[in-house]
């Protein structure tokens, strides 16, 4: 069964539903443009190289100098004329360049290594799941279009545009000869092309061009060249398990470890991380070296029920957990801070990694949709600076050991500006 890299599930695990709309609205209405299959690129490897010269671009800057005066601007604007590092604080969510490249591809891969990210990070389908191709790739306005598990169907007076991609439709190569793209598309689109778009304003499709997909052992080969960790996400199949009689969960799970074993990956270089708990503890019992870092994506809800889940994660084994980052943070007094679930973890002992930051609008347009990854701490929020101050509260009394983010920039600048390497 071959592992593919899965190159954008939007309303998926690391996105939850309510995402979908919030990442497809607020958009320019003529960024409705076409891809240029021409422009695809080969996957040169040969000519990946570790990074020594990071560069942050200016969002840290804007961010910080957005800040009200406090004593956090005050540190941060110190480290504004400092060069910037490579930090294993920083993991690249879906490549690191997500905010403006198309997700889980080589040029998202390169911007997170380029800002610093010491960690990328991939979700990762069976050829037998997922259904996000007609979001993430120009496939509706392709050839290959016609192979979807519903082609294309054009809006009409009574119905919206509709298309259905998945990956169990085609073989690697096809998928491969794809472009990656921003994940969006149009609801009243009337033809392929003008499906492909309706990317949020807040994002760009300066990049958006032909992004070059990968697969898994393309990626592994990309991260060890720039020298960097894994961090790879098992993705819960949308078919029934066991799939063909013989091919289980169990089994699933084995296979991701199987190939970063072969492909020689360091297991201290290696984080794998999933939502589905028995992943988790079949690793943490089964995988050895390689299940030692396995970490638990932690989405229950009610927060307060997650909460009361930790010793029995305790007992099973689990040390690091990764829950979004409402979860750990809360309101009080117009004040952020440390959230009763963040509490509960440090208490139990577990490390915290948290996911993502810059995956958000603007503050002004995050609060008045009540956006998904601010929503316990909103009313802290009052402008684009005050993102600073929800990572310096996660970081100095949260204590997290990693933060994903959708722009690696961001993270680095605060890890190099604190010495979290």
């Amino acid at each position: 069964m071959q592992l593919l890299t899965l190159f954008l599930l939007a309303g998926g695990s690391l996105a939850a539903p309510h995402m979908e709309h919030e990442l497809r609205q607020l958009t320019h209405p003529e960024l409705s443009k076409r891809i240029d299959p021409s422009a695809h690129r080969d996957f040169d490897l040969d000519a990946i190289r570790k990074i020594k010269n990071v560069q942050l671009g200016p969002r840290p800057y804007y961010l910080v100098d957005d800040l009200e005066p406090s004593p956090l601007k005050d540190k941060l604007q110190k480290c504004t004329e400092k060069p910037a590092k490579t930090s294993h604080w920083s993991i690249g969510h879906r490549g690191g360049g997500t905010l403006q490249f198309p997700e889980h591809t080589v040029q998202s891969n390169l911007a997170g290594a380029r800002m610093g990210a010491g960690v990328l990070d991939l979700e990762l389908v069976c050829r037998h799941s997922q259904c996000d191709l007609h979001t993430t790739t120009n496939v509706v306005a392709t050839e290959l279009g016609k192979k979807c598990t519903t082609p294309f169907q054009p809006a009409t007076a009574n119905s919206t545009a509709k298309a259905r991609c998945c990956t169990s439709d085609f073989t690697l190569d096809e998928i491969l000869s794809l472009c990656g793209k921003m994940d969006s598309f149009n609801a009243s689109a009337t033809t392929p092309e003008d499906y492909l778009g309706n990317v949020p304003a807040w994002r760009t499709t300066l990049y958006n061009q032909c992004g070059t997909l990968m697969s898994l052992k393309d990626h592994i080969a990309m991260v060890e060249k720039l020298g960097l960790e894994h961090t790879p996400e098992l993705k819960l199949p949308e078919v029934p398990m066991p799939f063909n009689g013989d091919y289980t969960q169990e089994k699933y799970a084995q296979q991701l470890i199987d190939t970063y074993r072969e492909c020689g990956v360091n297991p201290k270089k290696f984080w794998p991380q999933s939502f589905h708990y028995p992943d988790v503890v079949y690793w943490i019992k089964n995988a050895g070296k390689y299940g030692k870092q396995a970490v638990l994506l932690d989405e229950t809800l009610p927060i307060d029920q997650a909460a009361d889940k930790m010793t029995q994660y305790k007992k099973d084994g689990v040390k690091i957990l990764a829950p979004p980052t409402p979860y750990l943070l809360d309101v009080q007094n117009g004040t952020i801070v440390p959230s009763e679930y963040a509490k509960k973890a440090k208490e139990h002992g577990f490390d915290i990694i948290t996911w993502s930051l810059d995956r958000s609008p603007p503050v002004k347009q995050a609060k008045e949709t009540k956006d998904y990854y601010y929503e316990t701490f909103l009313d802290g929020l009052h402008r684009d600076g005050d993102l600073y101050r929800a990572i310096d509260v996660m970081a100095q009394q949260v204590g997290v050991k990693k933060m994903f983010a959708d722009w690696s920039g961001t993270v680095t600048f605060y890890a190099n500006c604190f010495g979290l390497k």
